[in-house]
């Protein structure tokens, strides 16, 4: 388990440029709107160093690393929740998605044309957030109409309704459902999936030429919540041409702690409520992403079904703990070595072996 990451905003921001970067793929990136039609998927390893660590201590044969699919959706315009520019098709590869990341284009360039003919970061985003919107209303109308005719009894049948109707209110005055508070009813309705109930934050696409008053003034009229991560494509290509050191030293002159691949991979872990734990012996290291207030239990689920089926306890230790004392063994020697139950919450960079019965 990881997430998927859709790639949205207008053509020609530079989705697939992106895409590219993240994933070293060289998918088609030419300067003309919809270059991209069908969505370009790639599947990237989440860096951790704490992999390698463990794969040591149990000289295992294989190490499995945590992964995100990055999707790179094509360019959506005004009037997509109506079709244009095949906007019905688009919209729904956002669907599928976890994390929505919204590129926003922040330089000007007269080889690369713009929908609009010129630069217009917020209005930009506004309107891909207003086509967002208009399909959730899409939505929720045609479900509100389903419940009217359903056979549920009047009185859950007009509390939903109601709730609904709300929903729909809080929407139409350019909300997203996000910011919407969800009863339990309606949180249960899993065959309502709207779009803008998703996790989102933006990219800014930027260049040497980018303003920085204009990002200061993008992020004053932007809905309060929204996070943002800047890239500068060229500069992270010419990063990942040098070797380690320099690549650090380089980093450093930019005044960049981390490449663009592991800060989109944070905030998305970030804004998803995402941990990592690990399963560790000679077979197999690897790397587990789980939703923060899992418990032992839900988290044995995501190996496999069988084991969340049979779940008897999960031994545990901390990352730190499991190596400084060498392994197993070490852990077990020094008492730090635990025995959990099911409800035992499992805490972030946990070493787990979970015992099961079929």
């Amino acid at each position: 388990m990881g997430f998927k990451c859709g790639l949205v905003g207008m053509p020609n921001v530079g989705k697939s440029s992106i895409f590219n970067l993240l994933t070293e793929q060289t998918i088609a990136a030419d300067n003309y709107p919809f270059c991209t039609i069908d969505p370009n998927i790639a599947y990237v390893e989440v860096p951790d160093k704490r992999l390698e660590s463990l794969a040591m201590i149990n000289n295992s044969q294989n190490v499995i690393n945590a992964s995100i699919e990055f999707v790179d959706i094509a360019g959506l315009i005004k009037g997509a929740s109506k079709g244009e520019g095949l906007g019905n098709e688009f919209l729904s590869h956002i669907n599928g998605t976890d994390v929505i990341a919204h590129v926003v284009r922040f330089f000007s360039d007269d080889d690369i044309v713009h929908v609009k003919g010129s630069l217009t970061p917020l209005e930009d985003f506004q309107d891909i957030n207003l086509e967002l919107i208009l399909s959730d209303l899409n939505t929720l109308t045609k479900y509100l109409e389903r419940v009217k005719k359903s056979k549920l009894s009047q009185k859950e049948k007009d509390n939903i309704v109601s709730q609904l109707e709300d929903l729909i209110d809080h929407l139409s005055n350019d909300n997203f459902a996000s910011s919407f508070k969800f009863s339990d009813e309606l949180s249960s309705l899993n065959d309502l999936k709207l779009l803008t109930k998703k996790a989102m934050f933006v990219i800014a696409n930027i260049n040497d030429k980018t303003d920085d008053s204009e990002i200061i003034e993008f992020k004053k009229n932007i809905p309060e919540g929204i996070q943002m991560v800047a890239i500068d494509v060229k500069t992270e290509q010419d990063i990942a041409e040098l070797d380690s050191k320099d690549q650090e030293a380089f980093m450093k002159d930019m005044g960049l702690k981390e490449g663009a691949l592991s800060r989109i991979i944070k905030k998305g872990y970030e804004l998803l409520g995402l941990k990592t734990f690990f399963t560790s012996g000679p077979k197999e290291t690897r790397a587990w992403a789980a939703k923060k207030d899992f418990n032992a239990r839900e988290c044995s689920g995501i190996i496999h079904t069988d084991i969340q089926k049979g779940f008897i306890r999960a031994e545990t230790v901390s990352y730190t703990d499991y190596v400084e004392n060498n392994g197993e063994q070490g852990s077990k020697s020094n008492g730090v070595w635990r025995q959990e139950g099911k409800d035992y919450m499992v805490q972030e960079g946990d070493v787990i072996y979970f015992r099961f019965n079929i």
